[in-house]
């Protein structure tokens, strides 16, 4: 059994290492509004999904978890189940199977949809299974959650939809046009209309997390369609030189994944009424993928890693900011940890799951 880290998150899961901290102050505040609530997680194998899970767990809510597995693995989700399996039910399958999703949509009071084809490259070259997964499935989860009685839905938006704006680098705000640059992007746009047309229609409570380059530990790499911390720290760590698409000029506004797990929870608890609201969730400061190859190597102890450089991607903003005004108002969300944090703690788990192999 693997065991806890000192300031880990705690509750009745408290044995098993939980790879993403938060601070004990938002555990405390929010338990009460969560343990004994039933709720369902889309997506739940995956990367932000599965951090989510821990923490809704180690806040003594029930959870059901629905994914098909198509990119990720049910093995911490075993081990969750094993220590405690009246608190966590699994049902493998995918949110395009109506069976499948009533069975883990059955009792919910809160819905957390993550579950995606997640990837702007995977999306150019199958742009149909993206858009059916990523729009036709946010329809197909709306529709399961009208007819479980739902009270709440809150959806994993992309900042992808901002797409690129000329001129200076500015933080992008809610209000701003869409602008998306690839199926990927206008499918997740179609799933932020469709949620505010849910719930205009059926009085369905729900918001959409447009989050910013969300990473940490067990995030997927050494695939073509990783995302970029994931490849780099997998590359610095087994010696190879990271590659970069473009100049390594463009920027992102990088997120520890623990930001994104505690805007779930916020809106999960917040008593303000949601009626489709879109907000950003990101940090609010950018980094370069230059910057970002000498952050990482530097910390892994590789200060003399050197990228490689290949052709800009199809379908990738230059840059991308976020303006979190409108989350802070709405959620009293702030950012979790800093950039150099959260890669030390991504870069070690990656450290120690290469090592294993």
């Amino acid at each position: 059994m693997r065991r806890a880290r000192p300031g880990a998150v705690a509750g009745r899961f408290g044995d098993l290492l939980f790879d993403v901290k938060l601070p004990a102050e938002f555990v405390q505040r929010l338990r009460p509004l969560i343990a004994g609530r039933s709720v369902c997680v889309t997506g739940g194998a995956g990367f932000i999904g599965g951090h989510l899970v821990d923490a809704l767990l180690a806040l003594q809510a029930r959870v059901s978890v629905i994914d098909d597995l198509s990119n990720a693995s049910a093995e911490h989700l075993v081990e969750l189940m094993e220590l405690d399996p009246s608190s966590l039910r699994f049902v493998q399958g995918s949110i395009l199977d109506d069976s499948a999703l009533n069975e883990a949509l059955a009792g919910a009071q809160v819905v957390f949809h993550l579950a995606a084809v997640g990837s702007v490259p995977l999306s150019i070259e199958h742009p149909e299974r993206s858009w059916a997964v990523n729009d036709a499935g946010c329809v197909r989860v709306l529709q399961g959650a009208r007819r479980a009685g739902v009270k709440r839905v809150v959806y994993s938006a992309s900042s992808s939809a901002y797409g690129d704006v000329p001129g200076p680098v500015v933080p992008r705000v809610e209000s701003q046009l869409p602008a998306p640059l690839s199926p990927y992007a206008a499918s997740k746009l179609a799933g932020e209309f469709a949620m505010r047309a849910w719930s205009a229609s059926y009085g369905i409570e729900t918001i959409s997390l447009r989050y910013f380059n969300v990473f940490g530990p067990r995030q997927s790499a050494g695939t073509p369609y990783s995302a970029v911390i994931a490849s780099f720290a997998r590359a610095i760590l087994l010696g190879e030189q990271p590659v970069v698409f473009g100049d390594g000029l463009q920027s992102r506004d990088f997120t520890p994944v623990a930001s994104a797990v505690a805007a779930n929870l916020l809106s999960a608890t917040t008593t303000q009424t949601l009626a489709g609201q879109v907000v950003n969730i990101g940090t609010g400061t950018r980094t370069d993928l230059l910057t970002l190859v000498k952050l990482m190597a530097d910390r892994a102890g590789r200060p003399g890693a050197v990228p490689t450089f290949r052709p800009a991607r199809t379908g990738d903003p230059r840059h991308s900011l976020a303006d979190i005004a409108g989350a802070r108002s709405l959620l009293g969300y702030q950012p979790i940890g800093t950039l150099e944090e959260a890669l030390t703690e991504t870069l070690a788990w990656f450290r120690t799951t290469l090592a294993a192999k």
